[in-house]
């Protein structure tokens, strides 16, 4: 009997061989940042950067995802991704791709970094190749600079192993022989104070060297150990990192106060659970085994490393190194000439929507709209969302000054901003000082929308003017983000936003909104039906088309809902800058479906939906990825681009992502990237758009 022909009904989109490991697709984008550092058509020192980068990411992999799965592994071993594996599966599976992604970082560093930079003037001084003027300087600077602030502790029953703080430098050191005491427990600790610099810049003029000369703090610690224990014999000196769970937990059930409950959680952060253990790989096995064993690390979170045990702090050089023929041309960004003839920029607003797409475009309209807005006798009202910005931002200034002016200032400041947690307790404090009404959104949500409303009399009249982006309100990194921003003074629009402050600040019943989509409530539902929509037009044999353009795509039913709108022929292109759970390219299930990532100067941040509708198309820039976190536990807006000059300049833009042949990586089907390789003329779609939009 033949055997019966599947349908496309019969696919069970739930399938796990459907789906990409989440952790595994994050540690795919790190390869492709890492790639970065390989490119000899990127400068130098910007190569290094994105050497550093992709070790900082790795540090956060560690401190957040793999933190969460060990939990998982603890807590429930039978639960599973949505590919299928377990928590402990996951682990071994990431242990084994670290380990290789670590090795090749190393082998960046030694075989294609310090060659380079050497041929450039741009030299690390190894220990053996110290001449004796800069042994004699170095001596110098460590009895002045280092000797008095470094404190080694002795391991014996009166002291016991210190508490190593997550990702300090840390030093084991092997003694032989007895102190004035009569002690000698063998072993000690030096741990390297955190406000020290980790890369020693030589003077030229004292050490006789090239002005570009450098060692590295843990070489100056390594050369001159046995100072710190007088009498001793110092027989090795190793450097350690522990890398610890940073992830805050914070009880939303058990609270009474969410400011003191992240205060409290924050006292912690550098001292949670140990997830990762880098030392030295000349260390000898018995002493690995030792801190191994004192910090509970199983042999798979171990990494023995050839050379700095924090890659990261390399990036000090791009800093102190003046030489701008090793590094990205100066960028200058252009001011929309709707703004730049226009000072009063509401009534430029009140004429048009008008969009600007940083980092293309210059941030400073968005300051500016804040500063005139704080300073204008005819706004009442400011209200604003902030989850990052800048310590300094003149953003808060402006916002300090309308409350000082007696305007009435609303801002809503998300405390668990991962790792800026600390930051916005400071600005929280600051605001409230000046009578600022702070609050901290709804506690189980964080709040990630960013918009500002500001309300003006007009006449007899109040008039909301809005601006609503898809990234934070944040001036240095609005510089190498790229995100849409929107001015716009549209009735609708501006009582959506502040139906959403009221919700923020206030209680009630979820409201109707004119044109925004709201997470937790209509995003999600909103982004479904419009994919369905699509669908539907497929089925008719008309165009059917979704560009999405975002930084991931991890929630399942919106990826199975694409599965659905490739099977039904819609032609779906995904813009994804990380991590991506779908698998392209799947016969019968994702034959119509691209996913390509950018790689570049600038860190695509952009989130973008586009929807054919018929040839009604339909564009959305959103706060929200699509993942469950955005969709189900955050406040995210997704706004309408309805002006038709400025929605067919985004759609304008996202062909560029598209055509781009030489910074884009395409998905394969088992979670793969292969970069695109020009075959004519090299599009470079961040070259492109700078081009366009750059100050002539």
């Amino acid at each position: 009997m033949a055997e019966k022909k599947q349908t496309v009904t019969e696919i069970d989109l739930s399938d796990p061989t459907l789906y990409y490991n989440r952790e595994l697709s994050l540690l795919e984008f790190n390869d492709r940042v890492l790639a970065q550092a390989k490119d000899e058509n990127i400068p130098l020192l910007e190569r290094l950067n994105y050497l550093c980068i992709s070790c900082s990411n790795l540090d956060e992999f560690y401190e957040v995802r793999v933190a969460s799965v060990i939990q998982i592994a603890e807590m429930d071993p039978h639960v599973t991704a949505n590919d299928g594996l377990n928590a402990q599966e996951q682990l071994q599976v990431i242990a084994v791709k670290v380990h290789e992604l670590v090795a090749e970082q190393y082998r960046v560093l030694h075989e294609l970094m310090i060659p380079q930079l050497a041929a450039e003037d741009i030299r690390f001084i190894r220990r053996a190749d110290w001449t004796e003027q800069q042994q004699q300087w170095i001596k110098t600077f460590f009895h002045e600079e280092l000797q008095p602030i470094l404190t080694p502790v002795g391991l014996d029953s009166a002291h016991p192993f210190p508490r190593i703080l997550n990702k300090s430098l840390n030093f084991i050191i092997t003694l032989t022989g007895k102190d004035a005491f009569g002690r000698n427990s063998g072993r000690a600790i030096l741990q390297a104070p955190r406000a020290l610099p980790r890369i020693i810049p030589l003077p030229a003029d004292e050490t006789g060297g090239g002005e570009h000369d450098f060692v590295f703090l843990s070489s100056i610690i390594h050369a001159f150990i046995d100072q710190l224990f007088n009498g001793m014999n110092v027989k090795c000196c190793h450097q350690f990192r522990v890398t610890r769970n940073s992830d805050l937990y914070v009880d939303d059930d058990a609270i009474d106060d969410l400011l003191n409950a992240v205060e409290g959680e924050l006292a912690m952060r550098n001292y949670g659970d140990e997830v990762r253990l880098e030392i030295d790989g000349k260390c000898a096995e018995d002493t690995t085994n030792f801190l191994a064993a004192r910090f509970g690390i199983t042999d798979d979170q171990v990494f023995l490393v050839n050379g700095p045990v924090n890659l990261s702090r390399v990036q000090e050089v791009v800093a102190l190194v003046n030489r701008p023929d090793l590094k990205f041309g100066l960028y200058k960004a252009s001011i929309p000439a709707q703004l730049s003839r226009n000072k009063n920029y509401f009534d430029a607003i009140k004429k048009q929507d008008i969009l600007l797409h940083h980092p293309y475009e210059s941030f400073t309209p968005v300051v500016e709209f804040i500063r005139q807005a704080a300073v204008a006798p005819d706004v009442l009202a400011i209200k604003q969302t902030l989850y990052r910005t800048s310590v300094d931002s003149p953003i808060i200034n402006a916002l300090l000054k309308a409350a000082r002016a007696g305007k009435e200032v609303t801002v809503v400041i998300e405390l668990r901003a991962r790792f800026d947690e600390k930051a916005n307790i400071t600005l929280a404090a600051r605001l409230q000082d000046a009578a600022v009404n702070v609050v901290y959104g709804v506690v189980g949500y964080k709040t990630h929308a960013k918009m500002c409303l500001v309300v003006r009399k007009e006449g007899k009249k109040f008039r909301d003017y809005v601006h609503l982006g898809t990234g934070n309100y944040h001036p240095k990194t609005a510089q190498f983000y790229t995100d849409y921003g929107l001015f716009s003074s549209s009735k609708e629009l501006g009582e959506d936003v502040r139906k959403v402050f009221v919700q923020l600040t206030s209680l009630g019943k979820v409201i109707k909104l004119n044109k925004l989509l709201q997470s937790p409530f209509t995003l999600h539902k909103g982004l479904l039906a419009k994919i369905e929509r699509e669908i539907d037009f497929a089925k008719k044999g008309e165009p059917a088309k979704l560009i999405f353009k975002v930084n991931s795509v991890v929630e399942e039913q919106v990826i199975q809902a694409l599965y659905r709108a490739s099977q039904a022929g819609v032609e779906v292109r995904l813009i994804v800058r990380g991590i991506c759970s779908l698998r392209p390219g799947i016969k019968g299930v994702s034959d119509n479906i691209e996913v390509r990532s950018i790689i570049g100067r600038f860190l695509e941040h952009t989130r973008v939906y586009t929807f054919e509708n018929g040839g009604s198309q339909e564009v959305y820039a959103s706060s929200a990825d699509l993942m469950n976190r955005n969709m189900f536990r955050r406040v995210e807006i997704g706004f309408p681009i309805e002006n038709k000059r400025l929605k067919q300049r985004v759609l304008s833009d996202l062909e560029c992502y598209l055509r781009d042949n030489s910074q884009a990586w395409i998905m394969q089907s088992d979670g793969s990237y292969m970069q695109c390789v020009p075959k004519g003329d090299v599009f470079r779609v961040q070259n492109e758009l700078m081009e366009q939009y750059c100050v002539k």
